[in-house]
């Protein structure tokens, strides 16, 4: 009796020793670090040339759009508030201040005026410097030119869309992101409540209507706002942000930061890097090669316009050989989405995970506590297996995987809350 009671609490030894050999590897497929590649405003040349080296690749990448100029599109700009006729006419009588700020600046751009949209713009960025002043005194320019009559009619003209969402659907089909910059790409932090909901939440709408669910899973804010007011609401409607992500796990530093992301103590470090025209192809490398120095870094760059079309836009030629050159890096990077590899990181900190063995059988289980219809993402597990075992097969539901023991441990996929998984040896 002494003698079996020896041996279970060995095997009970044993197996609480093994559970602690199985672990959830910083990166999928065990890699040294991440790189997204994202698109910015939907250009045309995104599509007509950059998207096909990619897919000749086979590069995933997001593509924030830009919802209200895609052909097929249900929700379009508007203002959404008092009659305007109201709002030019208390103009007249009351300075812009922080009272009326949001109202007017939201409303300038939909008067029907050429030119009125700039100011807007320039409001914003004016705001977003934090020169409060100086963009209220713009925005009573703006209305002053508009109660003298000083600019021209907009007309009705508009431009023919390059993008239908018949080809977003396609594109979508062949493995890349398509996620909300916007319905107009307006300046978010000028816009009072009401407007800034409806260009979140309607630019959310359009992508779930138009490809389903799992698209609404990313965004990005025009100009890559971090403004405090515009993240508070896009926090409860978008779980992934590439402008801020506020998880205590992660470092961010934005496209204009100087800080090294090797220099940064937190378990993961979103570096963005955004290409312009002015950027060299040497330099753009070196961003590639500075990630992975490190095995908590993911590189998120940032494009916006091809072979001549759209804000700073960068040659075919120079991103063909951009493309080439990140694909040759994929044994030591993985390359995603954005939308992936935020799921990845957040499952990740989320999860548990339990190994045991059981005669000639490893059990692992695999757990998380997010939202499963959202946060679906498989998870690369490595379990040590014993010195005897050369081969293995992994199967998890109908699923069957065979991987061979390297180091004494195995390396695998498994999809969280996708029921126990059973490593035997073959």
């Amino acid at each position: 009796m002494l003698k079996l009671s020896f041996a279970f609490l060995l095997l009970c030894s044993f197996s609480l020793t093994y559970s602690q050999q199985t672990e959830i590897t910083k990166w999928k497929g065990d890699k040294r670090a991440a790189i997204s590649l994202t698109f910015d405003d939907g250009s045309p040349n995104q599509f007509s040339v950059a998207l096909p080296m990619l897919n000749k690749l086979k590069i995933p990448a997001t593509f924030f759009v830009i919802t209200g100029e895609i052909g097929g599109s249900e929700f379009h700009g508007k203002f959404i508030g008092r009659p305007v006729e109201d709002i030019i006419k208390g103009t007249a009588d009351t300075p812009t201040n922080k009272d009326n700020f949001f109202e007017r600046a939201s409303a300038i751009g939909f008067l029907g005026y050429k030119g009125a949209l700039s100011y807007h713009t320039n409001a914003g960025i004016l705001y977003e410097d934090g020169k409060i002043e100086q963009a209220y005194k713009l925005i009573d320019t703006a209305y002053m030119k508009v109660r003298n009559k000083e600019f021209q009619p907009a007309g009705n003209s508009k431009d023919q869309p390059h993008l239908t969402w018949e080809a977003v659907k396609k594109y979508a089909s062949q493995g890349h992101e398509f996620a909300s910059h916007t319905i107009t790409h307006p300046r978010l932090a000028v816009l009072d409540e009401v407007n800034m909901i409806y260009e979140l939440e309607k630019s959310k709408e359009e992508i779930k209507n138009k490809l389903g669910e799992q698209y609404t899973f990313s965004a990005e804010g025009p100009y890559g706002t971090e403004d405090e007011r515009v993240m508070s609401y896009a926090y409860k409607i978008y779980p992934a942000l590439r402008n801020r992500m506020p998880e205590p796990w992660l470092g961010e530093l934005n496209r204009s930061s100087k800080i090294q992301p090797g220099t940064v103590n937190k378990e993961y470090v979103q570096w963005q890097r955004g290409a312009v025209t002015k950027t060299s192809l040497p330099l753009m490398k070196s961003w590639i090669d500075s990630v992975e120095a490190h095995n908590n870094n993911w590189l998120v760059l940032v494009f916006h316009g091809v072979d001549g079309k759209g804000w700073e836009a960068l040659p075919g030629s120079l991103l063909q050989e951009y493309f080439n050159y990140i694909k040759q890096h994929e044994n030591s990077s993985w390359i995603a989405t954005f939308g992936d590899v935020a799921r990845y990181m957040r499952e990740r900190m989320n999860a548990k995970v339990d190994g045991k063995m059981d005669g000639d059988k490893i059990s692992v289980e695999l757990t998380h506590t997010l939202d499963q219809t959202m946060y679906n993402q498989p998870l690369t597990l490595r379990t040590s297996v014993p010195s005897s075992w050369k081969k293995v097969t992994i199967k998890q539901g109908d699923k069957v995987q065979e991987a061979i023991v390297k180091d004494g441990a195995v390396l695998y996929d498994l999809l969280p809350n996708g029921g126990t998984a059973m490593i035997e040896k073959r």
